[in-house]
């Protein structure tokens, strides 16, 4: 039976928020006006961009108070809290990784702030402790983000990253005795890690000026290759360009030690790629590829041949295989042409390329020889995403994880021998899948193109249009949105609620025609599509205007501010998180500058200042115009979209809005960055405050 007293106290605090509009700090403006092609610009809350002003903190401190103040008063609070904090306390369990003989696999046990590593010698033994980060800070914000092994199974090097920056320090422990070595580098970010000899190769940056650490552009990357035992000043220096000061750089070594590889990039899509033969004595850097247009990921070498990943005249990518000693185009060998479906991974395992498609947005496996020849189709478990095969080229075990929006993380043995798939790991979570359902359905955007999206429900929901429902987006950076598990959800399903995830264009469900369709002059299309799926989902009596939530974080929280700025008619709520807010500027800051081949900048031409200002969040907000109820979300230690994106775009919209009885919020989270790495009860009481502000606003009970 419901609690009645929840009822009561709903209704208590339904009346004091509809007496009387909420009463905003003020925030103070300045006067400064920037000219883009002979455009006047006002910037009135530039001063928020200072992350280390006493005037910025002050600001932080009173927007939180009046947030915290009014989100502790929510109805249904503890409940929902209660019921998230059930869901979230399950075990969870990794792909596990082989590597000098012995196995590594992350694990929680349910609400541990960050997952432990694990080794041991046989899959069917019950793994050791290897490090727990957990025991790294009093308060689980210090977070392991990348781990690499040497190749005699000896040592572990790990990259710790602190209070959710993306800043990173590289440790070195002996796996066999436990002790920590000296070595200790610094000022890594972006990087990957490469064991080679008695060392490694990785990535990292000048040390940044003091106070200028979570703002400063990133620039001037460089590889060094660290031996073991030395101080990181020693450290050899093997690639940069002077020349370019944003350009990145990544490096590798194949399997069997023979090649390096350098990978470089301008922004976030394309790469040049060179290799170097370390067979040979004081062999020179070749180039594969100039061009910085296309992706070429190396899956890795057959003797002298390197298989690589291309979407280069292959806009839903091919295998290629080049042969180092004539490397020229013309004698690439297509080894898997591009089909239909979108080419995502290939692994070598057991003599076999593992390769990943994605049909509609969901994952399916084929098994292949080494000249192409399909063997087989691995059998899935259904409808959902499979994580990168992990095996040795030379091994016939393989490990994977399947996921689905009601099936979370299920870790599964494959045999390459017998084609055998056989379950090793599920998890155990406090609800029934059998409860829920879940469809595809496709709508036609403004243009006509027809956009996927997921539907997860409640079995059996009416289609009645009064429907509590969360459409969530991002579009962007070539990044497909597959279906995944989310305990947090689950809780809004259990409620009566419908989540909707849709494919917006921009990400690269389709390829790199449907990315490219989503980016620069074609970015209105992502919001198109964001916004026909709205209307798909209320012309089908999914639910209405006034039952609406949307959400997206990052990309997807540009998208979440655009799209409340051109249609506030349309939501009931929006939940803008780590949002690209300021369009004109975000190449200012950290590596803001790499996303400008997604966006464009404001400083390119007339043409492309001029569409970036048509719908950047922070300048198209508009005055007296009934908003949605919105909860920003942000890091005070984002450093990937700094937090000032969304300082400034609820400044604005607080100021255009006096007399707005819906509340517009800001959450900014301490010692929090864009979210990787964020401890379990940060995340706990997160999604508390999110889930209680939706049920809230969407007439929700418990």
């Amino acid at each position: 039976m419901k609690n009645p007293i929840h009822y009561l106290l709903a209704f208590a605090f339904m009346i004091s928020c509809t007496q009387k509009p909420i009463h905003y700090p003020s925030t103070a403006k300045g006067d400064i006006k920037e000219t883009y092609f002979g455009t006047v610009v006002e910037d009135p809350y530039r001063w928020l961009e200072d992350d280390n002003s006493a005037e910025t903190a002050e600001w932080v401190r009173t927007q939180n108070e009046l947030t915290f103040n009014y989100l502790e008063k929510l109805p249904f609070r503890d409940l929902i809290k209660t019921r998230l904090t059930e869901l979230w306390d399950y075990p969870k369990y990794g792909t596990p990784v082989k590597e000098g003989g012995k196995y590594f696999v992350y694990k929680n046990s349910g609400l541990q702030n960050q997952n432990v590593l694990y080794t041991t010698n046989d899959m069917s033994v019950e793994p050791t402790v290897l490090l727990d980060p957990n025991t790294l800070s009093d308060d689980g914000t210090a977070a392991l983000t990348n781990v690499t092994v040497s190749s005699d199974g000896k040592y572990l090097m790990y990259q710790l990253a602190k209070s959710g920056s993306d800043w990173n320090e590289i440790f070195v422990k002996n796996i066999e005795t436990g002790e920590m070595l000296p070595d200790h580098i610094q000022w890594v970010k972006f990087s990957g890690m490469s064991w080679y000899n008695d060392g490694f190769f990785y990535s990292a940056y000048d040390k940044p000026e003091a106070g200028s650490e979570l703002s400063k552009a990133n620039e001037f990357q460089k590889v060094y290759y660290h031996k073991l035992g030395t101080e990181q000043s020693a450290d050899q220096l093997i690639e940069s360009d002077q020349n370019n000061p944003k350009l990145m750089f990544g490096a590798s070594v194949t399997d069997d030690k023979q090649f390096l590889l350098i990978s470089k990039s301008k922004g976030t899509s394309g790469n040049a790629l060179e290799i170097k033969d370390l067979s040979k004595n004081n062999s020179a850097f070749v180039s594969l590829m100039d061009s910085y247009e296309y992706e070429f990921n190396t899956v890795e070498n057959e003797g002298d041949d390197l298989y690589v990943l291309t979407n280069f005249k292959a806009p839903k990518y091919r295998l290629v295989k080049i042969n180092t000693n004539s490397p020229e185009e013309v004698n690439w060998t297509d080894v898997i042409p591009e089909k239909k479906d979108v080419l995502e991974s290939v692994v070598m395992i057991g003599g076999k390329l593992v390769v990943n498609y994605m049909t509609d947005a969901h994952s399916k496996t084929e098994v292949y020889s080494y000249d192409g020849v399909l063997d087989h189709e691995v059998q899935l478990p259904g409808i959902g995403t499979v994580g990168v095969f992990s095996g040795k080229k030379e091994e016939n075990i393989a490990y994977f994880s399947y996921t689905s929006y009601n099936t979370p993380g299920e870790i599964y043995k494959y045999d390459f021998t017998t084609k055998q798939t056989t379950l090793h790991f599920r998890s155990e979570v406090k609800f029934n899948p059998d409860d829920f359902e879940v469809k595809q359905e496709f709508f036609a955007s403004k243009d006509g193109t027809m956009v996927p999206m997921f539907i997860v429900s409640k079995k059996g929901i009416e289609l009645n249009g009064n429907n509590p429902t969360l459409l969530y987006g991002y579009g962007g950076f070539n990044i497909s949105r597959k279906p995944a598990f989310s305990a947090s959800r689950i809780e809004f399903l259990e409620n009566g609620g419908i989540f909707v995830e849709v494919n917006l264009r921009g990400g690269g469900e389709y390829g790199e025609e449907w990315h490219k369709a989503g980016t620069k002059l074609q970015k209105q299309n992502v919001f198109d599509d964001f916004i026909g799926a709205a209307e798909y989902l209320i012309s089908q009596k999914y639910t209405s205007s006034e039952k609406l939530a949307i959400q997206g974080g990052s990309n997807g929280g540009l998208l979440v501010g655009a799209v409340t700025n051109q249609r506030p008619d349309l939501f009931k709520v929006a939940l803008p998180a780590v949002g690209v807010m300021d369009m004109l500027r975000f190449h200012k800051f950290t590596i803001g500058w790499a996303w400008a081949s997604d966006y464009g900048t404001s400083e390119d031409n007339a043409e492309m200042f001029n569409y970036l200002y048509t719908y950047s969040p922070y300048q198209t907000i508009k005055k007296e115009t009934a908003y949605p109820a919105i909860l920003a979300t942000t890091g005070d230690h984002d450093d990937r979209v700094v937090p000032a994106h969304t300082f400034k775009y609820m400044a604005r919209m607080q100021e255009y809005n006096k007399g707005n009885k819906l509340p517009l919020l800001v959450r900014i989270d301490i010692k929090a960055g864009h979210g990787a790495g964020k401890p379990t009860a940060k995340v706990i009481e997160e999604h508390t405050d999110v889930w209680s502000f939706v049920f809230y606003h969407l007439g929700m009970k418990m």
